[in-house]
């Protein structure tokens, strides 16, 4: 007996999906419905806004913090080597077209004498002013004593830690040792009497027509003594061969420009430093909301480092000039 199986009947075409024009038979074409528009970004939510704010605040803080403890350590002494390029080339000029200074007056700030240790390696233009802001481009001369190399005594301050320290090694001189002065009005050559501190007896009177040197710095103790120092230094050293001094120098001078004195005048400057820094924090606060954190951070970091360079040189005077 044969049986037949019958083929089953197929989809019923009113069933079947419709063909598009142009599209390959069996294949079903996607839908095209169209897409939802995305919703637009609301405002950052209040949890946001506080984490930008102190993130950006920590950033802040470190970047002035870390640039004043490198430029303290460091980057003062490239500062004050090349403030001391600038003042040689001046003080070159002076002598060579004989308009150095010889007092009694001199623009504080301005170069009066090259100032050569032999012994120490030591060669430093001196500059008028012993204000802990005058002491950051080098030696200072103070100003009710006549100038290095004129008859009488002569003192002259020196940093001991700090933008590039140019007394460091002062406490190291022996008596004996030479001392060099190159002014407007000649070559004054010293000799050191020696080192004495708080309490060390004063040397002898200068001799009738010579000279005398006073070297001063800061010395401190321990381990943080080179960073921290704490007491008075002063070498002394007499020459007989010495210029006259004109008449009219200042008989005192502030206080600010004693030894390890600072200076209180530089606390707007440091308001307006820190007030610059604030802005600049909020600045980059608002710009996060707008533009990626690494873009505005780019920016914004010159700006912050050249501030804090500034903030730095401010705090300093605020410090012992000696230091």
């Amino acid at each position: 007996m044969t049986v037949t199986l019958e083929k089953p009947a197929g989809r019923p075409r009113s069933l079947r999906r419709p063909q598009l024009p142009g599209a390959r038979p069996g294949r079903r074409q996607a839908d095209r419905r169209p897409r939802p528009a995305p919703r637009p970004a609301g405002p950052p939510s209040s949890t946001d806004t506080a984490a930008s704010v102190l993130s950006t605040s920590f950033t802040m803080i470190a970047i002035v913090c870390l640039w004043m403890a490198a430029q303290l350590l460091f980057l003062g002494s490239i500062s004050q080597q090349r403030a001391q390029d600038l003042l040689y080339g001046e003080l070159r000029t002076d002598l060579a077209g004989a308009t150095a200074p010889v007092g009694p007056v001199v623009p504080v700030g301005d170069p009066i004498a090259l100032l050569t240790i032999p012994s120490l390696g030591i060669e430093q233009v001196v500059v008028e002013g012993t204000a802990s802001g005058d002491l950051l481009a080098g030696p200072g001369h103070r100003r009710d004593t006549v100038l290095p190399g004129q008859v009488g005594t002569s003192v002259v301050y020196g940093r001991a830690a700090s933008y590039g320290a140019p007394f460091a090694d002062l406490p190291d001189l022996h008596a004996g040792d030479e001392i060099e002065v190159t002014g407007a009005q000649g070559v004054a050559t010293y000799t050191v009497l020696g080192v004495r501190r708080a309490g060390d007896p004063l040397p002898q009177p200068v001799v009738e027509g010579g000279g005398r040197l006073t070297l001063v710095t800061a010395e401190g103790a321990g381990r943080l003594g080179a960073i921290a120092p704490e007491s008075v230094v002063y070498v002394d050293a007499d020459t007989t061969k010495a210029y006259p001094a004109p008449p009219g120098r200042p008989s005192v001078v502030p206080d600010s420009e004693k030894a390890m004195a600072a200076d209180a005048g530089a606390l707007p400057l440091l308001a307006l430093c820190l007030a610059l820094l604030l802005a600049l924090t909020l600045g980059v606060v608002a710009a996060r909301q707008r533009w990626s954190t690494a873009l505005v951070w780019v920016v914004a970091s010159p700006l912050a480092i050249a501030l804090s360079w500034a903030s730095t040189d401010v705090v300093m005077r605020l410090l012992p000039n000696l230091i």
